[in-house]
């Protein structure tokens, strides 16, 4: 029964994601107005507005003016759902972490969509999340806190590093100072082990995604990546399989 309510409330707080995705890069509210269609203005009633349902049901439409509802709307609702689930799954049997695990992967969703599509990260997401994480880690059963503040705090300050290394030196902005501030709230959760397989995943996946562009779409090195979605997808495997990845990448090195 607790896995069915946390699907559907997956599938409810997927929907408040599609929102902020859309309106918090433009500067808007994520609360008012109410939903709307972004080609004709119009309110979308709650009947229009069902998490995954009322997409095919509409046949992916406005039910106004028929433009296109892009698909990402329908899978973001049934990720986060899953996603809920998932964190239900692994940590169920620790209600307090199962709710901060779903809080941390439900901040991840909308910074990896923002960041792939506007190339920002937003402060109220990840500022916002370092914050309400860092209190956390006076509570986290799996690390310190000052395993917390380390990672966090240390992450951050080696990414500033880079980030005025490439700026001053290579007259280039390497990193983003969203990818900085990212950096703090990714490691007052996940803790320096974690967070360490997590910034593996992100280089190693971003390093394959600019191979690609480069071999095969003519891109040259110069090729601009959102790390910050990088970030979050390695960031979101190592939540759930960060220490056995990092036991199994330590005895091979070891």
């Amino acid at each position: 029964m607790e896995e069915i309510i946390l699907i559907l409330l997956g599938l409810i707080f997927g929907s408040f994601l599609n929102v902020v995705i859309y309106r918090l890069p433009q500067g808007k509210s994520v609360i008012k107005p109410r939903s709307f269609c972004p080609s004709c203005n119009k309110l979308i009633k709650f009947y229009d507005n069902i998490p995954v349902v009322s997409y095919f049901l509409l046949g992916g439409k406005c039910r106004h003016c028929k433009a296109e509802i892009p698909l990402r709307y329908p899978l973001i609702e049934a990720f986060t759902a899953f996603s809920f689930w998932l964190a239900y799954f692994y940590f169920g049997h620790d209600p307090l972490y199962t709710a901060f695990t779903i809080l941390f992967v439900f901040l991840l969703i909308p910074l990896a969509i923002i960041d792939l599509t506007h190339m920002i990260l937003p402060d109220e997401l990840t500022l916002g999340g370092a914050v309400i994480f860092l209190g956390y880690s006076f509570f986290h059963p799996h690390i310190t806190v000052a395993n917390a503040f380390i990672a966090g705090f240390g992450s951050a300050l080696i990414f500033a590093g880079l980030y005025f290394f490439y700026l001053k030196v290579r007259k280039i902005e390497g990193l983003g100072f969203g990818d900085v501030k990212m950096m703090l709230f990714l490691g007052a959760f996940l803790g320096l082990h974690n967070l360490l397989v997590a910034i593996l995943l992100a280089s190693f996946s971003g390093l394959l995604v600019g191979l690609f562009f480069i071999i095969f779409k003519g891109k040259n090195l110069q090729l601009k990546l959102p790390f910050g979605t990088f970030l979050a997808l390695g960031s979101y495997v190592s939540v759930f399989y960060g220490m056995a990845i990092y036991r199994l990448v330590r005895s091979l090195f070891i």
